[in-house]
């Protein structure tokens, strides 16, 4: 689920924005009525959206938008004169005042995006460092020389004790060298 930050000047306002988010199946993580509040709150989370007025108590939103962790995105509701300045931003805008039905189709449909790139780069293959590659690789030839092992079987043992214990291929490849090697 996307984590949501609601941030207004008002607290009631925000209150109220986040009961009709939760009445239409969102979780809503925090109620902020500061700048510094919701780039607190997010700073805990890997991604998500704010939703947050032109003005803050403290900053306005595109101080705010800055200072967002990278996989944050800010959903903006102002009047149109001021949404006029805001083109060109990386901000979505929902004009005021606001449609209940506007304000939950624009979250889902950013949220279902935010979904997709969890799952796009959950499919994509991790990139190992040289480092971790060199330790697989010296596992791997311990087992060959100790175990008389070809090296195809040697990653197949390797990747058997990775998914037995539960570890990643690194840190079996590191247990494997630090138990053999002593």
């Amino acid at each position: 689920m996307t984590n949501l930050i609601v941030v207004l000047p008002r607290l009631e306002d925000a209150k109220g924005i986040k009961n009709v988010l939760v009445r239409n199946g969102f979780r809503v993580v925090g109620v902020c009525t500061t700048g510094a509040q919701a780039i607190s709150l997010a700073d805990g989370l890997n991604d998500g959206i704010v939703i947050c007025s032109y003005k803050l108590t403290d900053m306005v939103y595109s101080n705010l938008q800055e200072f967002l962790p990278a996989g944050f995105e800010m959903l903006l509701m102002a009047s149109d004169r001021l949404l006029s300045q805001c083109e060109d931003k990386g901000v979505v805008c929902l004009s005021m005042p606001l449609k209940v039905h506007d304000l939950v189709s624009t979250v889902a449909m950013m949220s279902e995006g935010i979904e997709r790139r969890r799952r796009k780069a959950r499919l994509q293959p991790r990139v190992r460092s040289q480092e971790e590659k060199s330790s697989i690789k010296e596992a791997k030839d311990l087992l060959m020389d100790r175990n008389h092992m070809t090296e195809e079987e040697a990653h197949r043992y390797l990747q058997k004790c990775s998914m037995d214990s539960g570890t990643n291929l690194v840190e079996t490849a590191l247990m494997v060298l630090s138990m053999m090697q002593e």
